[in-house]
């Protein structure tokens, strides 16, 4: 049965953070690829000039770890009690000493 125009089958729409399985998959095949094709990539890499060993290994990178975000704390401190900041104290405390 169709969708009768201007309503769609998820009207919710995709969920926060849902990852597209496009670009999932597309990561399993390269990483698949280096896997399976490791040793002659090694071969290759030592045959490269040093700056082109350095470019080929950082386009590599991308692909062998995630993403950094940057993250941003924001807090009204002025709302908390005293009690409050005191425990926040605390457990910044006890989280350096371990």
């Amino acid at each position: 049965m169709p969708f009768t125009q201007g309503t769609s089958g998820n009207p919710e729409g995709r969920p926060k953070g849902a990852k597209n399985r496009t670009a999932l998959q597309l990561r399993q095949t390269i990483s698949d690829f280096l896997e399976s094709n490791f040793e002659k990539i090694t071969q290759d890499f030592e045959e490269l000039k040093p700056a082109e060993r350095i470019r080929y290994y950082c386009d590599l990178l991308q692909y062998g770890l995630p993403r950094l975000q940057s993250v941003q704390i924001e807090s009204d401190f002025e709302r908390l009690t005293d009690s409050q900041l005191d425990q926040i104290i605390e457990e910044l405390k006890n989280a350096g000493n371990e």
